[in-house]
This record gives structure tokens, C-alpha cells and sequence, in this order.
């Protein structure tokens, strides 16, 4: 319809075109061209043709329609209307005529003086009509209230039907007569009518509640103040339920009933803490039992938020909700503000209503010692949460890492080191490392890193470390070592509690930027029973300590229960990452120990790591360091075999295939534990070497292999994952043959480990 209208609107220059167009064909010399044009002029003629058919068929249609809508509602007592999708009125009858005249275009501009938001109210109910076909709805207006009806009567064609009807309580002549001040307002609070008492009383004619009244919610039967002519004054609402949605509203004189003293005192004695407060939340009175549980706090010109800190939600919203009855009475465990120690107190908010003026009564006792055990108990949740987390996220960046540096090392096998690309490729290979290493952290705060514990002598850990750890402090910082002779060895490893001294001294040397001291001493500690400390227990038995102290900033107090926790940090933006300190608690409780620490901000900050000492003391016995090989083209003797390579990671899958290749092996495919089992039902295919990652969907890598097993006994097998080797240690105990290669692995690393696997 509306394309019909545009076209119709621009009909004349249709005709203007084809004018032209067969013009041309006159004058034009070639016949293709003349033939071309006489086409062109044609199909411009039949398309006003065809527009001119449209319009006049819409025409006919809206002129079919109106006299249908003539017969049903022309005569109709209350005003109808006909409108298109946009509102704009196309038939009105004679009571719509007569009630509202025919200067009006739309239909939201005929309603627009009845009452508030008539657009908002009429797409509403157009939109339900165009669904349900008909709609309908009371509203509020200045003469009572009025009912719209709406019903669909074409695709793109609505009739309205509005009835009106007349308030019939004291809001008219009647009302102006009162000599109680009243109004009749709506529920969003515009006021419809006040009568002269109360246009006398304020002093104007008001628009809006909150023009009349101080408080912005009241109950009937309540003292309220009023925004008098000459000021404020007292008085005692009165609220009867009109028609619709209106609310009518009506005032009466105040008296004046002082409290006696006998309940002043009566309050004041009661052996419990009680506060009294306004709506509003400014604090009437309180008792001595309160003034003793908030301490020495200037509390008489404060209000119940000032009081009080927010938990979850403004503590004023509380209040106003049990005030006004929208919430039953209730209690919260609410932090006290501006008190010198962190307290707590359980507040049971009841509402009450004294001389006419609603309030609440608050109860309190104290909390703290509860609150306390409650925050030890989320963090411990919290940080249980965070490692399963992060746990979760190193497993997925495993997977991506070994394909983008597999994929990698793929390259550079073919660059030689003078290639324009080989720069760049090294660059993708190193900062591929960079992110395993970042993604090791992660693993190491979640307890799931693959750990090599060995028997270690913490002086030799801490005499081998003294060069590097005093480059790292630099000169400003002087680093002393002190050792108890009596220590006992640990059982760690090495490379890990080197990391976990490396970020405590780097951590301690940027709290001191003007200089200063870091001090690490060993000690060797024997509990005779249980130590509690913060929120863990110390068993008892021989223990090495490790404290890391210094004489820098410190921590503050509200920031040290935090310090543990992954990506938080104390330092300025750029400045750290916030996984050192995640990392080292990681690495802690992986090895079975405890770490504590304890600061006084602006004098230092020392770190207590418990170990669990090793009785018996076995001489650790390094392995050899593998010789690190350049990545292009390792040296690697060429042997044929068979390789099932079973990986749900189609990336990782096809890294490790071409990798394999390339050294000789065949490589047999599976994306899934179930697709590996149905190749190896065929007893022609003979396999050496089962490469298998742990979890899949489905049925994980120890339960095919088990299955597999029973018909291939000689088949050696390498486990690999994104996740911890300790995933797998109970299942891969049971399997024989088997290794572990975690991920991110190079390509040297899997053609290494399967060699290794067949010789």
C-alpha cells in the first residue's frame, strides 16, 4: 500500500519520463537504439498505467471499508475511530466529530489533552490487537477514567472505541465545598484535581505529590508534612481508593501528644540495643545498650546510611521497604561505618508507627566473630572456585598453544636461519613459549601443574640461588641468608621452589623503592600438637621453615586477604600481572606446605613457608639436562613404525600427524576413543605405539587403552593433555608401557618421546 502511494505521489514524472524516452526514439538514428527507447517509454507508460489501477483499487478498497465502518459505528453514542499501522485517522463518527472536533491528523494527538503518555497506551494496544485481534484498557483521565478498545478490521487498518466515564465522587462541585484540603492524584503521582482548601493551604495550584508532601511515601492513619503557604506543616493523611487507578487523598488537623518521659526512660533502660529511625533513615533516639555496642561514634546526627554500610544492596532501599510495608520485618548482617575496628552487627528492622509518624525500631547485636568465620569460610570457597577456573581455561590455551607452536616448528624446518621469514617465525615460536609459561602459572595456583618432586637440601636450593636472586634486587637492596644447621631436607621441586624465592624477593625488592633489606632464613620447627593460624591447621611433626622479610611499604590490612588470589595486585598498572603470588601459593600447597604472611604496613612484610620435612634423606639424583637442539631440523633417527594417533583437537591432530610423517612413522587417525577401538577391531592393523590424549568426550584415553590392550599387550603408549600428569597417575599406574608429555609439547618433544617409546 505504501509503495502504491510513493508511486502514485510520482506519477507525473513518470509520465514526464516516457515523454522523453519516446521523444528520443524520434530523433534517435539507429534502429537498435530507436527500438531501445520506444521500449523504454512503453514500459514507463504501462507502469502509470498499472499505478493509476493500484490507487484506484486502494481507493475503492479504504471507500468499501468506510461505508462498512459507516453502517457499524456511524451512529454509534461513544466516540470511534479508523486508523492506519502509523495512527493517522481515516474515518471518524458523528460522536467523535462532536466530542473532539476533526482538526486532529493522528490519534494520538486527539487524546493527547485526556491524559498522560497517550502514545506509549496506544501502541501498546495496537501492538496487542496486530497479535490477539482486539485490545483493551482503562485509563486515568482528568474527568474519571476512560476505556480505549481496539479492534484489527484489515491487515493495516484499526477501529478505536473510546467510552468515558464520569468521576462521580467529591471531586467536583461537592469537593470544592470541603473545607478539608484534597486532592485526587493517579499512581504515578500527577494530580488530577485539588480543591480550593488545598490550592488555599499551599499556596498554589500543585502538579505532583512530591509538591504537597515532605516524604515521598505515607500510609493512611499517618502524621505527614506539608509544604504550607507559609511553611511546613503537620497533619494526618487520609487515603480512600477512587476509580481506576486514582487515589483520593485528603487532610486532616494534627495534635500535638509530646511523648512522656516515663517512656523515654523505659527505652533507655531496655537491656538491649534499640535504635530508633525515621522514613526517611535519620536517626530519632537510641539507647545506652546501642551507644555501648557502636563504641564511642558520634552517632546524633547520623542516618541509618551513614550508620551503616551497604551489603548487596543500599541499606536505605532496606529501610524504606520495611517502612512502607512493601517488605515484612527482617534482619541483616550489616558493617558498621566509621568504626575504628572492623565490626559487624545483625540489625532486625521492625516497622512502627509513634504519634502518628511511621518509623522502624532496629534491634542489634553483635556479629563480628560470626562474619569473620562467615568471610573465611566464602574465601576459602572462592579460591577452591578461582583454581577449578583456571584449571579449566590452561587446559584450552594447552591445546591452542600446541598447535600454533607445532604449526611453528613446522615452518622453520623449512627457513634457513638467513630467510627473511625466520625472524618472524622465531618470534611466533618464543612468544609461544612466553604464553605456556603464563598458562604454567596458572596451573601452578590451581594445584594441577605436573610436578618431578626429589629430595632437596634447602641451603644448597638457597646457596645456588644467592648470585641470581642479588642481580634481581640490584643495589639499592642488601640480601642476607641465614641457615638453622639443623634443617631437614624437603621433598619439592627444585625448579618450582626456585621460582616461588624468585617471586617473593622480586615482590619484596619492589616494596622497597628507596632501598633496604631482605632477610631469608631457614629454621627447623617440631610441632608437639596441631598449630592454628588464620584460616589452616598445621599438623604436628618436623617442619622447615622459610621466611622471606623486608623493610619495605607493606600491606594494608584490607588488602592482605587478597594478596593470594590470581590477577590481584597491589602495584600500578603495567607493573605486574598479578599471578606471582597466586603462583607461589599454587606451588606451596602442590608440595604439601603451608604459607602465611604477616605485614605492618609502612615497616615490612614477612612470608613464612612451612614444609613437611623428609626423614629420610635419600641423595636425589639429577637428571641429565637434555641438550637443547636448534628448533629447525633436529637431528633424529628415522625408524619406521606405526603411530595411533587418537586427539579430539583437529588443530593439535593435524600437527602432530605431519610432524610424525615426516620423521617415518605411519600415522593412523582417530578424533575420538570409539573411532580408534572400530580401526582396531580389524586384526590386519598392527600398531607399535599408542599416542592418546586423556580427556575426550566420550570414553576418556586410560579406558580405550585398557581396552585395547587386552588384544595388543606389546603396544607401548604415550599419554598426553592440557591438564596435570596427576590426572592420569592413578589410572596410568595400572597401564604398563605407558608416558606422559604434557601440552604444549614441540615437535621435538613428540618425535623424541615416541622414538623413545620404540627403542
Amino acid at each position: 500500500m505504501f509503495a502504491t502511494r510513493g508511486l502514485s505521489a510520482r506519477i507525473g514524472w513518470l509520465l514526464a519520463a516516457a515523454s522523453v524516452s519516446l521523444g528520443l526514439a524520434l530523433l534517435a538514428e539507429g534502429r537498435g537504439m530507436q527500438a531501445t527507447l520506444v521500449v523504454v517509454g512503453l514500459a514507463l507508460v504501462g507502469l502509470v498505467l498499472l499505478v493509476r489501477g493500484l490507487a484506484w483499487a486502494e481507493r475503492r478498497r479504504e471507500a468499501r471499508l468506510a461505508a462498512r465502518l459507516a453502517l457499524l459505528v456511524g451512529e454509534d453514542v461513544a466516540p470511534c475511530f479508523s486508523t492506519d499501522e502509523l495512527g493517522q485517522v481515516l474515518f471518524r463518527n458523528a460522536s467523535a466529530l462532536a466530542r473532539f472536533g476533526d482538526s486532529a491528523a493522528t490519534l494520538v494527538a486527539v487524546l493527547h489533552e485526556q491524559f498522560a503518555s497517550p502514545a506509549a497506551v496506544l501502541f501498546r494496544l495496537q501492538s496487542r490487537a496486530a497479535g490477539a485481534g482486539a485490545a483493551r484498557e482503562d485509563v486515568v483521565t482528568r474527568r474519571g477514567h476512560m476505556r480505549l478498545s481496539v479492534h484489527r478490521v484489515a491487515p493495516d487498518r484499526f477501529l478505536w472505541r473510546i467510552e468515558e466515564f464520569q468521576d462521580r465522587s467529591p471531586t467536583g462541585r461537592g469537593a470544592e465545598a470541603l473545607s478539608l484540603p484534597m486532592v485526587v492524584v493517579n499512581r504515578a503521582g500527577v494530580v488530577l484535581f485539588s480543591n480550593e482548601a488545598m490550592r488555599k493551604l499551599l499556596g498554589e495550584r500543585p502538579k505532583r505529590l512530591d509538591r504537597i508532601f515532605l516524604q515521598p511515601r505515607f500510609f493512611s492513619g499517618e502524621e505527614v508534612q506539608v509544604f504550607g503557604r507559609d511553611g511546613p506543616l503537620r497533619a494526618i493523611v487520609a487515603e480512600v481508593e477512587g476509580l481506576g487507578d486514582r487515589r483520593e487523598i485528603f487532610l486532616l488537623p494534627a495534635a500535638d501528644r509530646p511523648e512522656a518521659d516515663t517512656v523515654r526512660t523505659d527505652f533507655e533502660n531496655v537491656p538491649v540495643a534499640l535504635m530508633k529511625f525515621a522514613a526517611d533513615g535519620s536517626l530519632r533516639s537510641l539507647n545506652r545498650q546501642a551507644r555501648d555496642l557502636l563504641g564511642d561514634m558520634p552517632v546524633a546526627e547520623l542516618s541509618f546510611h551513614d550508620l551503616f554500610e551497604d551489603l548487596g544492596r543500599p541499606v536505605a532501599d532496606w529501610l524504606s521497604d520495611v517502612v512502607s510495608e512493601r517488605l515484612p520485618a527482617g534482619s541483616e548482617v550489616l558493617r558498621v561505618r566509621r568504626a575504628r575496628e572492623e565490626s559487624f552487627v545483625q540489625v532486625q528492622l521492625r516497622r512502627i508507627v509513634e504519634q502518628g509518624r511511621s518509623g522502624a525500631l532496629a534491634v542489634l547485636s553483635d556479629a563480628t566473630a560470626l562474619k569473620k568465620l562467615e568471610a573465611q569460610f566464602t574465601q576459602s570457597q572462592k579460591m577452591q572456585a578461582i583454581g577449578q577456573l583456571a584449571g579449566g581455561i590452561a587446559h584450552d590455551f594447552n591445546n591452542l598453544l600446541t598447535a600454533i607452536s607445532g604449526h611453528c616448528d613446522l615452518l622453520l624446518l623449512n627457513h634457513a636461519r638467513e630467510d627473511s621469514d625466520y625472524a618472524d617465525l622465531e618470534q611466533i615460536r618464543q612468544n609461544a613459549n612466553r604464553a605456556a609459561a603464563l598458562v604454567n602459572q596458572l596451573l601452578a595456583f590451581s594445584r594441577k601443574q605436573t610436578m618431578k618432586p626429589e629430595t632437596l637440601d634447602l641451603q644448597e636450593v638457597l646457596s645456588d640461588l644467592t648470585h641470581l636472586l642479588n642481580r634481581l634486587v640490584g643495589e639499592k637492596v642488601r640480601l642476607n641468608l641465614a641457615h638453622d644447621p639443623g634443617l631437614a631436607p624437603i621433598r619439592a621441586d627444585k625448579r618450582q621452589l626456585e621460582q616461588v624465592l624468585m617471586n617473593l624477593v622480586v615482590n619484596a625488592r619492589d616494596a622497597m623503592p628507596e632501598g633496604g633489606a631482605i632477610r631469608i632464613e631457614t629454621e627447623a620447627v617440631v610441632l608437639a600438637e596441631p598449630l592454628v593460624r588464620d584460616r589452616a591447621t598445621i599438623p604436628a611433626g618436623a617442619w622447615s621453615l622459610v621466611r622471606v622479610i623486608d623493610t619495605g611499604t607493606g600491606i594494608p590490612p584490607d588488602k592482605l586477604g587478597k594478596i593470594f588470589e590470581p590477577f590481584f595486585t597491589t602495584k600500578k598498572t603495567g607493573e605486574g600481572t598479578g599471578l606471582g603470588l597466586s603462583t607461589v601459593y599454587g606451588i606451596v600447597k602442590q608440595s604439601g606446605g603451608y604459607i602465611f604472611v604477616a605485614s605492618d604496613p609502612g615497616h615490612g612484610t614477612a612470608f613464612e613457608l612451612f614444609f613437611p620435612a623428609h626423614e629420610e634423606a635419600e641423595e636425589a639424583v639429577p637428571e641429565p639436562a637434555p641438550a637443547e637442539e636448534p628448533v629447525r631440523r633436529p637431528v633424529i633417527r628415522r625408524s619406521e613404525g606405526v603411530v595411533m594417533l587418537v586427539e579430539d583437537e583437529a588443530p593439535v591432530r593435524a600437527f602432530a600427524s605431519r610432524a610424525l610423517r615426516l620423521r617415518g612413522f605411519t600415522v593412523l587417525e582417530a578424533e575420538n576413543a570409539e573411532e580408534a577401538l572400530k580401526t582396531l577391531s580389524d586384526p590386519a592393523v598392527e600398531v607399535d605405539v599408542f599416542v592418546t590424549d586423556v580427556v575426550m568426550p566420550g570414553m576418556d584415553g586410560p579406558t580405550w587403552v585398557k581396552r585395547a590392550l587386552e588384544d595388543r599387550p606389546d603396544v607401548r603408549v604415550i599419554f598426553v593433555s592440557g591438564y596435570a600428569e596427576d590426572v592420569l597417575s592413578a589410572d596410568q599406574a595400572r597401564i604398563p608401557n605407558s608416558v606422559f608429555l604434557p601440552k604444549p609439547f614441540s615437535l621435538n618433544d613428540l618425535t623424541q618421546t615416541v622414538q623413545g617409546q620404540l627403542q
